[in-house]
């Protein structure tokens, strides 16, 4: 039997792998890698290889069939333990490009500034006199001066005969029926009241209208107290330190503007956008000055703000918001990023009902010789054709510089290539997808299919605070094992791309670049003389 020529097979194989792959954001620099790079991403695709089989193989409790990638909620405290995740941890992430500043620190620590509060007070719909009641019945915060609140005649949140009115939230805490857990009942409480947990995600929450409602009342319970001057200025600075320490140089936060005033330090509503603006600026230098004086000062470039409005709000209304960011831009040019509409996409309106005020804005900046590039929202749906869908089209059309989400992009093969060749970056946010129910799992995410038609990624965490994903490292782990072709090189081209999509200035963003250039270095450095172990 005569012996078949296999070699031109395998030839024409291999240039059409190469040809597939030539879109992605690695394809070049794969094909150019340092001694030194070569040598990292061996040992970390190694190192992914053996944990696939030694934790994604193994028995673990309270998990059914574990795998690479799978339901975050379940998997986030065996994540925690892998060697790839603390290698990631120490990783220089460049740029979080989307997340919401209500939703971006960790519960537990906001708790405690709402305790050192005596301004604060707390009250719920009826008693809480049952474990029930605690999982069904929301808090509601609120400062106010101390002449001013109309407190409850009963001191507790927890007796069967309180009326609803207002406890100060350190008397409410002590005084949780011991029966209900106490004072620990109620941190438990409130933190259940803030955050998503699995059963609710993967069992009660399974839709994603039904996730939403859970998800938009976690931003309810902390609505007023984040628009508490003491606590924003506090909750600022945790989120910057908190992003440095994961590796993150640079923040674009979204803030919600929706409210027109926030709470003075007395208690009183009266606060204005501005004031907001000056706190922010003043943390941002201050924790500035604290990394210089720490020797650390490449590792914190600064933070910039994307004015959000929610899309509940009328079209004549939205006009408001547009003079109102343009005169924070004019006052505050440092610190103004961009504009966006915000708000879960299929149920509020559409980009396009706000077509003229929108475009008005737009003629606006021209006038006063601004600009403030929109970065909208799009996408974020599971429809196809539908209105949530077609804000892809509108978000495109009006010039986005980056599109938030972007989830059903896939669908759209022009708007694809548009955004290929424009280098419309999508901010990509693969464990909010996966837990508000857009998808089951990473492996099934579209980002894999994004990256191989060549669109610019940023990963970004969306609202950390609700999902338990704080910075970014676990967004970088999920996408990371969920794909064989993506290795360690691919994550620092994402992470590189995030700060070149970025709205810093030519030569801000080239400083940046720079740093991160140098603290990727000794980070592939360091891997390669531990062997991974950092």
């Amino acid at each position: 039997m005569s012996s078949i020529d296999i070699s031109d097979y395998l030839a024409d194989r291999g240039k059409l792998i190469i040809q597939d792959r030539a879109l992605r954001v690695d394809a070049v620099k794969l094909d150019n890698l340092s001694p030194t790079e070569a040598t990292a991403e061996e040992i970390v695709r190694a190192m992914r290889a053996e944990e696939a089989v030694s934790v994604w193989g193994a028995e673990h409790e309270d998990i059914e069939h574990p795998f690479p990638g799978m339901e975050f909620l379940t998997s986030r405290s065996v994540i925690m333990r892998t060697k790839v995740f603390n290698v990631l941890h120490k990783m220089p992430k460049g740029a979080l490009l989307h997340a919401h500043l209500d939703a971006t620190v960790d519960v537990k620590f906001l708790l405690d500034r709402i305790l050192e509060q005596e301004a604060l007070y707390v009250r719920t719909s009826t008693p809480l006199t049952t474990l029930s009641s605690t999982a069904n019945v929301l808090p509601e915060f609120s400062p106010f001066p101390k002449s001013e609140v109309k407190l409850s005649d009963i001191q507790s949140l927890t007796d069967a005969s309180y009326d609803g009115g207002w406890i100060p939230v350190k008397v409410a805490r002590e005084s949780f029926s011991p029966e209900l857990g106490g004072p620990e009942g109620f941190d438990k409480w409130y933190i259940a009241s803030t955050t998503i947990n699995p059963a609710e995600a993967y069992g009660t929450h399974k839709t994603v209208e039904k996730i939403w409602e859970k998800f938009r009342d976690t931003f309810g319970v902390t609505r007023d107290v984040i628009r508490f001057s003491p606590i924003f200025r506090a909750y600022v600075r945790e989120f910057l330190l908190s992003s440095i320490e994961d590796g993150i140089s640079y923040v674009e936060a979204r803030i919600n503007f929706l409210f027109k005033t926030f709470f003075g330090p007395d208690g009183r509503n009266t606060l204005t956008h501005r004031d907001m603006l000056k706190i922010y600026g003043s943390v941002v230098q201050e924790v500035k000055d604290e990394m210089k004086s720490q020797r650390r000062e490449d590792e914190f470039i600064g933070s910039r703000i994307i004015y959000t409005t929610i899309k509940i709000i009328t079209p004549e209304e939205l006009e408001w918001y547009t003079e109102d960011c343009l005169a924070l831009k004019k006052e505050f040019p440092d610190l103004i990023a961009g504009f966006d509409l915000v708000g879960p996409e299929d149920t509020t309106k559409p980009i396009i009902d706000y077509l003229v005020p929108l475009l008005r804005f737009k003629d606006r900046q021209k006038e006063l010789g601004l600009e403030i590039p929109f970065i909208f929202h799009a996408g974020e749906t599971l429809g196809d054709g539908t209105a949530a869908d077609d804000n892809l089209y509108d978000a495109v059309l009006l010039g986005t510089k980056r599109i938030g989400h972007g989830f059903s992009m896939i669908k759209h093969p022009k708007l694809m290539e548009i955004c290929r060749e424009r280098k419309i970056a999508l901010e990509v946010c693969p464990i909010s997808n996966e837990i508000l129910r857009y998808t089951t799992s990473i492996p099934m995410h579209p980002i894999a299919s994004v990256l191989n038609h060549g669109i610019p990624v940023c990963l970004c965490s969306d609202d950390p605070s609700a999902f338990g994903n704080l910075g970014l490292s676990f967004d970088f782990y999920q996408v990371l094992v969920s794909s064989e072709k993506t290795g360690l090189i691919t994550l620092g081209e994402i992470a590189l791309d995030s700060l070149k999509y970025s709205t810093l200035e030519a030569g801000e963003k080239e400083r940046a670049i720079a740093l991160w250039q140098k603290r990727w270095t000794e980070f592939l450095e360091r891997i390669v003389r531990t062997g991974g172990d950092l």
